[in-house]
């Protein structure tokens, strides 16, 4: 005679399907909690900020230096206009709204101009954008921005 035997151990088909969609539904909840699209635009506006930091530290030593005048071979900026800064050693192009501000390297900045994280995504061969600005007010007062900050942020120190 044919017996059947009940004392097989296993998972039901059902009982698998339940722990998979179980085990989806948590990740679902743990991916939107990360949002990691969110934390690198953070981390890219982070880097943004370090950069900023950088480049006005380095304006202000240069100032320091040269008593008050940027000094060193760097060009003179007009007060009011926002310049584009460019990438160092970089052919400037339009001369009148980009400036080469590689003579604060290596002398302040140890390699070159930062550039911002985007930049290199966005850019070709013959754009010398670093994707910063710099502009000098009536007051004699210097202002590094990153005008492509993520997360509708505004990146600008001001010295």
């Amino acid at each position: 005679m044919f017996k059947l035997n009940s004392s097989k151990k296993g998972f039901t088909l059902i009982e698998i399907l339940i722990v998979i969609g179980i085990i989806a539904i948590l990740a679902t909840i743990v991916i939107i909690a990360i949002n990691p699209a969110r934390q690198f635009a953070q981390a890219r506006n982070t880097q943004r900020q370090s950069n900023v930091n950088t480049i006005l530290n380095a304006v202000g030593q240069n100032l320091a230096d040269n008593k008050g005048a940027l000094g060193g071979g760097c060009p003179t900026l007009t007060v009011g206009t926002v310049y584009t800064i460019a990438k160092t050693g970089s052919a400037v192009s339009p001369a009148s709204t980009t400036i080469d501000l590689s003579c604060l390297t290596p002398t302040y900045i140890s390699s070159q101009v930062p550039v911002d994280p985007s930049v290199g995504v966005w850019t070709s061969a013959t754009d010398y954008n670093t994707g910063y600005n710099i502009m000098f007010d009536s007051n004699g007062r210097y202002t590094v921005s990153a005008p492509e900050a993520d997360l509708s942020q505004t990146i600008s120190v001001t010295r």
